[in-house]
């Protein structure tokens, strides 16, 4: 099975204290041990970092400790999907059509990425955004 992780399940599995931490980690687990292809777009890696950098928790994220955030948990295990300009200007084009705005976009450039990769499942605690973007991706987007 093909799995792309959005940022909320990612940020909620490498932050023990986030609410949501159980029940992400056992996901990105299976994934860093090969169980299934484990998908990242590009995007994220940055909307990571800027996450964990600002996340309001005690004691704060340095950025040193959310760049090695990242490289222990995605660059060794994760296949890195990228969009090319072509894909940017569709995505936007889709977004204006739908007459969304704002900050949705970048859930958009994911959805994106996972129809692009061919994912099965798209991992995501903000499911309703995702659906906004891609209603015709309902069937792979998933809660854990």
């Amino acid at each position: 099975m093909k799995i792309l992780f959005d940022t909320s399940v990612l940020v909620a599995a490498v932050v023990q204290p986030h609410p949501m931490h159980s029940r992400a980690l056992p996901w990105l687990k299976r994934a860093k041990a090969g169980e299934y292809d484990f998908v990242v777009a590009t995007h994220t890696l940055a909307e990571l970092y800027a996450v964990l950098t600002t996340l309001p928790v005690k004691p704060r994220i340095s950025s040193s400790t959310a760049w090695r955030l990242i490289q222990e948990n995605i660059e060794g295990s994760a296949k890195i999907v990228s969009l090319s300009p072509s894909d940017y200007r569709h995505t936007i084009n889709r977004m204006a059509d739908f007459g969304l705005n704002g900050g949705i976009i970048y859930d958009a450039l994911i959805a994106k990425v996972a129809q692009k990769a061919g994912i099965e499942r798209l991992m995501t605690f903000n499911a309703d955004d995702f659906r906004r973007v891609w209603p015709e991706g309902e069937a792979v987007i998933y809660v854990p």
